[in-house]
């Protein structure tokens, strides 16, 4: 989970695609497979257009572009190493023992092939179709490379072919030199080394787990190849000295590889390695109907939440797609089959639903094709129509042989699924005893609620607080017109194994449920939600942290929409109130009191506490205008802030309320999976793996001294 602040500016746009170069035919890679579709201008003017935002997302995209073209040199066949390094300077460099690109002149521009990929948007060689040497890609639109080019202050591109090595390096996109032969060699393949423009991304930090963890994902998907990454930025200037990977180089630093011969097999193993098992084998097939290459894995767990990951040539598709569809119908199917069929669905039963068979699954679909089409630049839905039959029959066929070999593990599932099933009545009838018509139309809300006067959800907001004294405090400081109080009493219940029926007869829950008014469950409708920013404040001591994470836990598993619509922010009341004389001034963090009490002022403390743990966002003008201006011989007294509850309503609405000076969090989910996987490790019974997790993160709290 990231947070962001309140004023941060929501950009989201089309993620440029991988570039890369392929032959049009076989055995014949040279400068005439190049096509050339258009110049590279545009991308420095709007590069949102490209790689979705120039935030901390479009900044690591640059590094999954450059790695896409090495990746789909190993899709197809002709690479099986492939080496990333982040580099001093923020530089990254990838290497790959593919083909090369073609350094040879292009018939069309009339410089070398190299040159065109590198520097000219939609210029590679997977717009020949199947006559490509790529009977399959990522990059389809042929822009990655450049478009990491255009956004880098300092390119080089180095490839190795026919038994010589040539280079060329460029500034903003445009090469600072001809390409030119730098000596012989015994290597094959393209380094590619860069450094993104500062002007364009503000804030260039490269995250080491963020980049470890899509590199393990690739590695998954495409087996039998290696995938390094080494992190040398605290080095010196490391020079390659003439080595193709830098890990001949023995460097000093942290560094990862992976390389999975099982495929998705390892990836399901991968994701289920903190679940209790409902069968014992995972299900696995990779096979192709009518030239879609169709690779499913499955296996469920002691869970009801669904994991479904989706790839479309190695492009994760959040938002699914065709080959989903075709995944879940084939799916249903198949288990009625077989449950009536083993009797263990009884002919007075009702059939069982989609959402029956995917409670507990945890499941991969990855189809490989030519001439590939997504829903929309960002490729977050795959929309070709034939990978929904390919799937439905590969699929369905191998699964139902899968039962019929797989007894023990057929009737787990069967009985896994129908308990799903027996619950999903339950938790219907539970629902609709508090989902009433009246209840979702705010005509019986919460008695807790203080709710605000205006009526449009795009200027309401709704306060989440701790306790009855917080809620009282807040409720009197507010702005009632546009600020709605809702109190909680205690910590709610932890929903992460918890069914909707036992949710939802938690009074706490069902309050919460009824007052953001969009119900829960297969009735869940965004459009009736009554605020648009729901903000959690909890007391900046341990018990407040907890209650924080129980309510992010119930907002991702049952409100996604709402934290991917940017909906929920984290409150960020200050830690001290600092008095000297009349002056009265607030410390959002230990920084702010030094700044403002300095290292050699006499200072009386009172009140004790445990401090909040998560990283705090800039203030801004804010925060400065908060420091003394003139050094005084008074004393300072200091008070540390345990709850919101110690505060007044003036204190509270002047340092976490007030829109014109508050700081709030915006609360993301940058990787789905990993947030998945953390959750599953806090919040779930794996009691080995949490203590693991507490124990080698506990270095990274902060903490009261």
């Amino acid at each position: 989970m990231a947070k962001k602040t309140e004023k941060e500016v929501k950009t989201r746009g089309a993620t440029g695609a991988a570039a890369a170069v392929v032959a049009k035919k076989a055995g014949a890679y040279d400068a005439s497979s190049i096509t050339v579709l258009e110049g590279l201008d545009p991308v420095r003017k709007r590069p949102g257009m490209y790689i979705g935002t120039t935030g901390p997302d479009g900044l690591h995209h640059l590094v999954w572009e450059v790695f896409d073209n090495s990746r789909d040199e190993a899709m197809g066949g002709f690479a099986d190493d492939i080496e990333i390094v982040l580099l001093p300077e923020n530089r990254v460099r990838v290497a790959d023992n593919g083909r090369g690109i073609p350094v040879d002149k292009h018939p069309q521009t009339k410089v070398s092939a190299l040159e065109t990929i590198m520097t000219t948007l939609h210029a590679g060689g997977k717009f020949g179709g199947e006559s490509s040497g790529y009977k399959v890609s990522g990059g389809l639109h042929g822009v990655g490379v450049s478009v990491v080019n255009a956004l880098s202050v300092y390119t080089r591109a180095e490839v190795h072919r026919d038994g010589e090595a040539h280079a060329q390096e460029y500034k903003i996109g445009k090469p600072t030199a001809a390409v030119k032969k730098i000596g012989s060699s015994k290597q094959k393949g393209t380094i590619v080394t860069f450094e993104p423009d500062p002007a364009i991304f503000s804030d260039i930090k490269f995250e080491w787990s963020r980049v470890v963890s899509h590199l393990r994902q690739q590695a998954y998907l495409v087996k039998g190849t290696r995938v390094s990454v080494i992190d040398a930025r605290n080095l010196p200037a490391v020079a390659d000295q003439g080595a193709f990977y830098l890990r001949e180089l023995e460097l000093n630093a942290p560094s990862m590889t992976f390389y999975f011969e099982g495929g998705l097999r390892s990836l399901v193993s991968f994701y289920n390695q903190h679940q209790t098992l409902a069968h014992k084998n995972i299900f696995y097939v990779d096979g192709e109907k009518e030239g879609v290459s169709v690779e499913v894995a499955l296996q469920y767990v002691d869970d009801i939440s669904a994991r479904l990951s989706a790839f479309a040539n190695n492009i994760y598709n959040p938002e699914h797609g065709t080959h989903v569809t075709g995944f879940k119908t084939a799916l249903t199917r198949t288990l009625n089959s077989y449950g009536r069929k083993a009797s263990i669905l009884k002919e007075s039963e009702e059939n069982f639903t989609g959402d029956d068979v995917l409670e507990g699954i945890t499941a991969v679909i990855s189809i490989k094709m030519p001439e590939i089409q997504f829903e929309g630049q960002t490729k977050a839905k795959l929309g070709s129509v034939e990978a929904r039959g390919a799937v439905e029959a590969v699929f369905g066929d191998a699964f139902s042989s899968f039962h019929e070999e797989n007894p023990d593990d057929a009737r787990n599932i069967i009985n896994k699924v129908l308990l799903a099933l027996k619950a999903r009545k339950a938790a219907k009838a539970a629902k609709d005893s508090v989902l009433r018509k009246g209840a979702l139309e705010g005509m019986t809300l919460p008695g807790k609620l203080a709710d605000c006067q205006t009526k449009e959800a795009s200027e309401s907001e709704l306060f989440i607080v701790e306790g009855d004294s917080a809620g009282g405090t807040a409720k009197t400081g507010r702005d009632r017109r546009t600020q709605a109080i809702l109190p909680l009493r205690g910590k709610i219940l932890n929903i992460e194994r918890a069914r909707l029926d036992k949710m939802l007869a938690s009074e706490q829950i069902k309050n919460l449920v009824v007052a953001l008014g969009t119900a829960i469950g297969d009735v869940f409708d965004l459009s009736k939600l009554r605020y648009h920013k729901i903000i959690i404040a909890t007391d900046a001591d341990v018990d407040g942290a907890h209650i924080r994470t129980l309510l992010l836990t119930l907002l991702y598993r049952h409100f996604r929409p709402l934290i991917d619509a940017g909906y929920i922010y984290i409150a960020q009341p200050p830690l001290y109130k600092i008095k000297r004389g009349k002056e009265i001034f607030y410390a959002y963090t230990d920084e702010e009191k030094f700044n403002i009490v300095g290292s050699e002022q006499e200072a009386v403390g009172s009140g004790q506490g445990a401090e909040e743990s998560e990283e705090e966002e800039e203030h801004g003008e804010e925060a400065a205008s908060r420091k003394p201006q003139a050094a005084s011989s008074k004393k300072f007294s200091i008070q540390r802030y345990k709850g919101l509850g110690e505060m007044n309503a003036s204190e509270l609405w002047e340092t976490t309320m007030d829109p014109a000076k508050r700081v709030l969090k915006r609360v993301t989910v940058e990787d789905a999976a990993e947030a998945d996987r953390i959750f599953d490790i806090l919040m779930g019974t794996d009691v080995a793996s949490r203590k693991s997790f507490i124990q080698s993160n506990a270095k990274l709290a902060n903490v009261d001294t």
